[in-house]
This record gives structure tokens, sequence and C-alpha cells, in this order.
């Protein structure tokens, strides 16, 4: 029986050229694709887990990659699909990297270097003072956020007692915190795939705003990382298990070295308005992609 894999790719933003794209050489590979396979339509029953007429426990391999459409229901049965079929990014990291906490907690325990981080219950807050006097300024994160939304920059310990009141129980359950670390208002994003660097780029921020995320009204930026940079990014990969990775990074001015500041297991390609900017590893990126599905899944694994 030949190979074949399930795919879940996003579409806007140039993604439903690069599914094509990826398709058209896991093809020449004699990589069957069915594509559109949203788990949020999918069921599982004693006979297996079935999605739009496929079976998805009797693919070769699921690739999931769209940040935008998640939903719990999608989550559980990639999880689910995650024990009897490979999945890239596999389950395990994937679901580590979407929570800030446990994923900073397993790069410092490893020795790479990340901001210095509280959590607390929310309810019981006592201790943030004291962690505000140490760090100097504090920013409030959801751990599993993401593109920059619900984070707020605390400077003073009025900026924290007015942000208390208006977290809401139902949506952030504890509260975290890392120290504002000191750069200069920009970032790298390094691409992995399976541990092999493809391409990086910056984000700048916004005049007024320290925030680099593009979603946040932070700008793309041509960068060449030096090797410090593209060394911390794939230890940081490593460590989390992630197939494929984003990995941003700032310089912090004050300790004078450079720090993990997120590990992505949904790292988006290049659009095609930053491919006219010059943001050229989309292909790169893809045949890496595609080689290392093909390793995955390789003849003698076929079933």
């Amino acid at each position: 029986m030949g190979r074949k894999i399930g795919m879940w790719m996003y579409q806007n933003c140039g993604g439903a050229q690069i599914e094509q794209q990826m398709i058209h050489k896991l093809r020449e590979r004699d990589i069957e694709t069915v594509s559109a396979l949203d788990l949020r339509y999918a069921k599982a029953t004693s006979g297996g887990i079935e999605c739009k007429g496929t079976l998805l426990d009797q693919l070769n391999l699921f690739f999931s990659y769209n940040a935008g459409e998640q939903t719990d229901y999608q989550m559980y049965m990639y999880e689910c699909l995650s024990d009897c079929c490979t999945t890239i990014n596999n389950f395990r990291s994937f679901k580590l990297t979407e929570d800030k906490f446990k994923t900073n907690t397993l790069l410092h325990k490893n020795g790479i270097k990340t901001a210095d981080f509280y959590l607390c219950n929310k309810d019981q807050p006592e201790g943030l003072e004291q962690v505000f006097a140490e760090f100097g300024s504090l920013v409030f994160k959801p751990v599993d956020g993401w593109g920059g939304v619900g984070v707020v920059k605390i400077d003073n310990f009025a900026d924290l007692n007015q942000l208390k009141p208006h977290l809401n129980p139902d949506d952030y359950k504890y509260f975290y915190v890392e120290r504002y670390i000191d750069y200069d208002g920009s970032d790298y994003r390094v691409d992995l795939v399976n541990g092999k660097f493809v391409g990086c780029y910056g984000r700048k921020a916004r005049d007024g705003d320290w925030r680099t995320n593009v979603t946040a009204g932070g700008s793309v930026i041509l960068r060449e990382p030096c090797p410090e940079v593209i060394d911390l990014a794939q230890r940081a990969a490593r460590v989390t298990g992630l197939e494929i990775a984003g990995v941003d990074i700032v310089f912090d001015r004050q300790t004078e070295e450079y720090v993990v500041i997120e590990v992505n297991g949904l790292p988006a390609f290049a659009t095609p308005d930053q491919e006219r900017q010059g943001l050229n590893f989309n292909p790169r990126k893809i045949d890496e992609i595609v080689e290392y599905i093909d390793q995955v899944t390789g003849r003698d694994s076929c079933q």
C-alpha cells in the first residue's frame, strides 16, 4: 500500500499556495495527500477516527498547521489521533509549547535562558508586589495566548492593582508574569525544521509600543542571525521536542545575553507581501518539511 498523509493547512496569507506546493512535492515522492482535514469535523467510534470520509488512524502521518482556527474539540481529536498515527508537530510537544509557563520551566531546567517568571493562583496573588519589587517591570501574559493578545506591561504598583479586578476567573485561573526584558524593540524569529535552520527574520515594535507581534502593530524586518542565535534556537527546539519550530529571541541589554522569549509550534510561512519584501525562506522550509515527512513515513513503514 502506498503512503498517504492527511493535512490541515491554514488558507489565508498565502497558505493555500504553500499547501499546493507541498502536495505537489509529496506527490513526486509517491506520497498521497488528503487535504482540508479539519479535526473540528472529525468523529470517533470503535471503528476509528473519521473526517470527511477519511479514516485518520489509517494514515501514515497527519500534518496539522493552522493556528487561527483551533477549538477545544479539534485539540482533543488531535491528541487522540496522536495515539494511533504520527503527527507533525507531535501532540505532546505542540501542547507543551502552547503553555508559556511549562515551556519556560522546561527551558530553564535545561540551562536555556528565558525571562524570569512567576505563576500564582489568581485568587491568592499575594507575593506579586514582592515579585514586582524584585523584577522592576512585569509583563502579564495568558499562558496559552498568542499574537500578543492579552499581554500587558506593568510598570508600577498602580498598574498592577488596576489589572487584578479585570481578570475574568473563567479566562485566567492563574496569574503569570515575566520580568520585562530591556531590549531594543526588535526580536529574531528563527524557523527550524527537524533541527535544521531554514530561515530568520525580525520583528520591530511600532513607535510608542514595546510588543513586536505583527498583530499588535509590529512590523517584519529582514535580519541575519549570528551563530549564537541559531544555536540557542536549535537548543530550545530540541528541548521542547518540536519537529517544526519558530523560536523568538531578544537581546537583553541589562544582562548582555540572548534570551528565548517564546517557542512556537506553528510558525507562519512568509506571506506574499513579506516575500516581496525579501523574506525568501519558504521554498527551503517547504523542502525540509517534505523531506522530513518522506523520512518519517519511509517506504519500509508503509501500512
